[in-house]
Parts: C-alpha cells; sequence; structure tokens
C-alpha cells in the first residue's frame, strides 16, 4: 500500500468484506467462547433466531417499513425547504447575513432536546416524529448548500453577466448547474444523520418502528432482538446509501468524469 493509491472496484468489495468477517469472527469468539456474558451480549446464532422470530411471528416487517416511512418523510420536508434557502443564502450575500446566524445557533441545538417540547405541540404521533427528524437534518442542509453555492467559481458568474444574463438566469444556468453535484451529496450525507434522529424519535412515545422495538428488547434483556434492530439500521441505511449514490452518478455523469 501507498498513500492516496486507488484500488479496484473487486478489491474494494473484498476489503469490506473482509472486515465483517472479521467482525463477526471476534462477535463469535467473545460470545461462544464464554468471555462475555450472553445476558450482556447475545451470539450471533442467537441474533439471528431472533430476527426470524421478529419478522416471521412479531410483525417487525410493519415496525421496518413505519421508520423508513418517518425517515424519507421528515427528510423530503427537511430538503424541499432547506435547498431553496441554501441556494438563496449562497446566492444573495444580505440573505446570508440575515439568516446564517441563526442557522449556525439552530445546528447546534440536538433534535432529542425538542421531543418533550414536540410531544406538548404535535402529540405522540406521527408528526412528532417527522418534526424530529425535520429539525436534526433542516439547519445542517440550509448551511451546507449554502457554502457549497457561495463557494461557485466567480469567473464563471462573470463571464454570464458578460453574455447578458440576468440575476435569475444567473442562478438558474450557472449557481445550480455548477453545486447540483454537491447539493446531492450533502443529501447523501444528511439522510444518514436522519436515520440517528428517527431512532431517538421512536425511543419515546411510539408505538411502532424499530426503536420502539429496541426499547421494548431492552426492557426484557433481549439482546439478540436489540442487536438484530441495529444492523436491520445499519443495513437499510447501506443500501440508501448505495442507491443514493448510483442515482447521483447517473444524474451526474460529468462529476466523475
Amino acid at each position: 500500500m501507498r498513500p492516496l493509491d486507488s484500488v479496484t472496484s473487486k478489491q474494494r468489495v473484498a476489503y469490506g468484506l473482509a472486515f465483517f468477517v472479521l467482525f463477526v469472527a471476534l462477535w463469535s469468539w467473545a460470545t461462544f467462547g464464554g468471555h462475555v456474558s450472553k445476558t450482556f451480549l447475545a451470539n450471533p446464532l442467537t441474533m439471528v433466531q431472533e430476527g426470524y422470530d421478529l419478522l416471521a411471528k412479531q410483525g417487525f416487517v410493519f415496525d421496518i417499513g413505519m421508520t423508513i416511512w418517518r425517515v424519507v418523510g421528515g427528510f423530503a420536508l427537511a430538503a424541499i425547504i432547506a435547498v431553496p434557502l441554501g441556494v438563496l443564502m449562497g446566492a444573495y450575500k444580505p440573505i446570508e447575513a440575515f439568516l446564517e446566524p441563526f442557522v449556525s445557533f439552530a445546528r447546534y441545538l440536538p433534535a432529542s432536546a425538542f421531543i418533550p417540547l414536540l410531544i406538548l405541540w404535535a402529540g405522540i404521533g406521527e408528526l412528532q416524529k417527522l418534526l424530529v427528524i425535520f429539525i436534526g437534518s433542516v439547519f445542517q442542509v440550509i448551511l451546507m448548500v449554502a457554502v457549497t453555492v457561495g463557494a461557485t467559481r466567480r469567473d464563471l458568474v462573470e463571464a454570464a453577466y458578460t453574455l447578458g444574463a440576468s440575476d435569475r438566469g444567473i442562478i438558474r444556468r450557472v449557481l445550480l448547474p455548477s453545486s447540483a453535484p454537491e447539493i446531492a451529496e450533502i443529501l447523501r450525507l444528511v439522510l444518514g444523520w436522519a436515520w440517528t434522529y428517527v431512532i431517538v424519535a421512536e425511543l419515546i412515545g411510539s408505538s411502532s418502528g424499530i426503536g420502539h422495538m429496541i426499547t421494548d428488547s431492552q426492557a426484557l434483556l433481549n439482546t439478540g432482538q436489540i442487536i438484530f434492530g441495529i444492523i436491520v439500521i445499519g443495513l437499510i441505511g447501506l443500501l440508501s446509501d448505495f442507491m443514493f449514490k448510483a442515482f447521483n452518478a447517473w444524474l451526474f455523469p460529468w462529476r466523475l468524469a
């Protein structure tokens, strides 16, 4: 290995799988070997058995569907509001000066701190959970998009003005095409954060979802189900990340050129 040397696609897959094999081997050694009590950590075989029981007998598929719906709904709502605001902040400095102090302040506020207020305002239904994801995502996206749009090459803007472009044309024909690949990458990254917020939202005042199942399993000391729920979250997140990457590569092929 040498610094910054690339690897082939096959090597990347092989290295990634090798890590998971090593992780499961260490997990098996710790649990089957009696080094860790099963009360605190279930072994891989027990985890698989508990996962099958959840899917086949306890309707866990419905919980998975509810969690996915909450992530997609809250994240989509955040993106619809955050991307236009971020573009306006990046394009117009007065708007940036007006909004950036509040956005910078709000993005440091943990979404979980709003749960008691959101329960008072919206109850314990779906709206409360969507709002937790929205609050956790929207300010991050606004600021990151604003920075990306504001970093557009100035010579491209000046060239467009020289060719007679209007202010609206600058945004539509220069700023957005230049920033679109990075904005898509920002959305991909923040989608991963949204998964952490939905589990927090489901841990409190929820009757469905993966987080709700994990809370119930914790009360019963069923670490097999807890680990299975965590793995399901990771697998869904990994799949959505790959899909987002593939979609971005298809939508913006010049970015990979």
